[in-house]
């Protein structure tokens, strides 16, 4: 079994962007809190910015992980990557 490491990056940065979103989406009000970013709600833009950026590796790591399940085609000649078929891919020389 090969780890993908899309896939616990992606469920990190996805709960600490869900944090971020949420507590950026309760304090959005607070002109306090955020008097210091000269009023731009930090917390939900960079919430938003993680959130989307664990999502796109959540879906890379389940697309790596179901080509992976495919496996490599093995040709008529059986070879695997035979360049007549144009089917598969060169391995090696």
């Amino acid at each position: 079994m090969i780890l993908d490491l899309r896939v616990p990056l992606g469920l990190m940065f996805t709960l600490v962007g869900l944090i971020l979103t949420v507590f950026g989406l309760k304090t959005n009000g607070n002109a306090a809190l955020y008097a210091p970013s000269l009023g731009i709600n930090a917390n939900l833009w960079w919430g938003l910015v993680l959130l989307t950026f664990g999502l796109i590796m959540l879906l890379l790591g389940r697309r790596g992980r179901d080509t992976e399940k495919q496996g490599t085609k093995i040709c008529e000649q059986g070879t695997a990557g035979c360049v007549e078929c144009g089917e598969c891919f060169q391995i090696g020389g």
